[in-house]
């Protein structure tokens, strides 16, 4: 499942059969579309539906049957469960662990060094300036970023009904249209309408594959953290719905659960404040990443001293590497060179309950949030793949 780490090193995933970016790949094998992308076997379908749980890692759900028994029954009998055959329980969803680069690696089942969305947010190399993958830029086109054909592209273009159900803001996005772009896109708000939609879509004839992401658990989790009773009400709410897609699909749909990343809870006396050691900003042109991997973008000749000095402050709390380092050692899988230089000249990657803010650039909104991911850590990384014959 992974490429062997380092004793006490992070977790690297093979971007082959068993990691996110093969679950639209496997699908689009289930409809009879063939592609040359890694995947795994599916039995042949007429209607697929993918669920994708924002934030919900399989380590939170393993926690969650063990500390809460039947909170999430459905999901935790779905687990207990397992998948038959060579369908895999589990994925890895990539670096780093969070929602953009997943969703680029999920719709393109390309690792993140060929997508190209490579963090929450990355400098571009052309302009000097970040880019949030999540709120965008007006001034970035998202198919020249990211220009790679879409699996939804490719399904579509086959014959197959695709329909994409999420949030109305999310429609054209640049993000949306970077990494999921092909087929019809369905803004609905509540969970519950998105999962009436959603059976209304499969319930058509002829191929079809219809997507629905939920961001509520992710937003609980961040908020709250994972281990409030807010958290475990949004799972618990997830799966409630879940059993009404269940009950509502045609016979020979089938479903695949899964999400982007998992989250850890990093308590704030656990953090590190770039604006209490400023010294650490020095020889730093750009802060970008998120609090667990930090990525940055150092001034002209610089980057050893920058290398050292966080080194130094981040003790064994973080892996911090260089970009060379971390490219070498698979962090991204295959890196083309047109998205290299989006890539931190150095890298902070959290270890355990630790992150890195900057309460002098920061939000206080951003400040506040108690569950974090970005990291090489397995439950950031491991993210359950539940199959469903319905």
């Amino acid at each position: 499942m992974t490429c062997a780490p380092a004793v006490g090193g992070p977790v690297i995933p093979d971007y082959g059969p068993r990691t996110l970016g093969a679950v639209l790949p496997s699908i689009a094998a289930a409809l009879g579309v063939g592609t040359s992308l890694p995947q795994f076997e599916l039995p042949a379908s007429r209607a697929v539906c993918l669920v994708l749980i924002d934030g919900l890692g399989a380590h939170l759900l393993d926690r969650l049957a063990t500390d809460h028994p039947g909170a999430a029954p459905l999901l935790e009998r779905l687990v207990a469960g397992g998948n038959a055959g060579e369908v895999p329980d589990r994925l890895r969803v990539g670096v780093p662990t969070t929602t953009a680069t997943s969703m680029g690696s999920l719709g393109t089942g390309l690792p993140p060094g060929r997508h190209g969305l490579l963090g929450y947010q990355v400098r571009d190399p052309q302009r000097g300036t970040l880019l949030n993958h999540l709120r965008w830029d007006p001034y970035t086109d998202p198919i020249d970023w990211q220009p790679h054909q879409t699996l939804f592209q490719q399904l579509a273009a086959a014959g197959v009904s695709v329909c994409r159900l999420g949030e109305e803001s999310f429609d054209g996005s640049g993000l949306t249209v970077a990494a999921q772009r092909g087929g019809l896109f369905q803004g609905v708000t509540d969970l519950p309408d998105r999962v009436d939609a959603t059976i209304a879509q499969l319930s058509g004839p002829g191929p079809r594959l219809a997507y629905l992401y939920w961001g509520g658990v992710d937003a609980a989790g961040h908020v709250h953290g994972v281990a409030s009773a807010a958290w475990r009400a949004a799972v618990a709410d997830v799966d409630r719905q879940l059993g009404r897609l269940l009950a509502g699909l045609p016979a020979d749909s089938l479903v695949l659960i899964t999400a982007d990343h998992g989250m850890v809870d990093v308590p704030h006396t656990a953090r590190l404040d770039v604006a209490d050691q400023p010294s650490l900003r020095g020889g730093v042109a750009v802060l970008g990443g998120e609090p667990r991997l930090v990525q940055l973008y150092c001034r002209d000749g610089h980057a050893a001293a920058v290398l050292a000095r966080w080194r130094a402050a981040v003790g064994d709390r973080a892996w911090v590497h260089t970009r060379d380092e971390a490219v070498t050692a698979g962090w991204f899988g295959p890196v083309d060179e047109r998205v290299r230089g989006r890539i931190g000249d150095v890298l902070v990657a959290a270890k355990d309950d630790f992150a890195v803010v900057d309460s002098g650039l920061q939000h206080e909104k951003a400040l506040a949030l108690i569950g974090h991911h970005g990291s090489l850590t397995e439950a950031e990384q491991l993210v359950p793949l539940l199959l469903v014959h319905v």
